[in-house]
């Protein structure tokens, strides 16, 4: 991934926070590619690690060399900016479109887990993560044992290390402070989830001290 370092995220817990928040992933190895939802396992040990499950019936899990690593990408908000948006635009003129986002790439090696009582594991701890907040919040065990069962038998477990992640955070921080705030005041005039979400991570890029950088 080409990543500027003005855009470059490195920080933990900001890409943590990305995965947990937008769980689907494109995986991609040399044999194949796919949308999968990836969970990463809560701790903060030396290994982090991503788990999931595949349709059986998909190849990738039998063409990924277990000699080389996939590529998982987690892709968050992203969001058109309007050059009419920008403060300066009145001053010089000198502005064009443009698209905001942020995505993670993480890479390690895909380690199979063929096995039905891993799966059910790693759907219950998937599960629960999504339906925190939920009320009630659905459970494995709320539907028929027999059905679950039969559906557990059509997947195989992938379990990931993350040997690298990076993140690329393409949120205005080229742009003055004065033209942040306009976009900013822009995308929240538009009362739409992905805008509102774009101006939030506008926000959050400038409090967590990412340092400004010449347009």
């Amino acid at each position: 991934m080409y990543c500027p370092d003005p855009f470059a995220e490195t920080r933990p817990e900001i890409l943590r926070a990305l995965i947990q928040r937008y769980p689907l992933a494109t995986l991609v190895s040399m044999g194949g590619n796919g949308l999968e939802a990836l969970y990463l396992v809560p701790g903060e040990g030396p290994q982090l690690m991503l788990q999931g499950h595949l349709a059986r019936a998909n190849p990738l899990w039998r063409e990924a060399s277990p000699d080389g690593e996939v590529l998982v990408i987690f892709q968050g908000p992203q969001h058109y900016i309007s050059p009419s948006w920008y403060a300066t635009k009145a001053e010089t003129g000198k502005v064009v479109p443009t698209w905001n986002y942020a995505v993670v790439h993480a890479q390690g090696p895909l380690h199979v887990r063929n096995d039905p009582d891993w799966v059910r594991n790693q759907m219950v701890a998937l599960t629960a993560q999504q339906e925190n907040g939920f009320t009630p919040p659905w459970q494995v065990d709320d539907a028929p044992q027999d059905f679950t069962e039969r559906l557990i038998g059509q997947v195989v477990g992938i379990e990931i290390p993350i040997s690298r992640w990076v993140g690329k955070w393409k949120v205005s921080q080229n742009q003055p402070l004065c033209n942040r705030d306009s976009v900013v005041a822009h995308l929240e005039q538009q009362k739409q989830p992905d805008s509102e979400t774009m101006a939030e991570y506008i926000l959050t890029s400038r409090k967590n001290g990412k340092k400004d950088h010449p347009g």
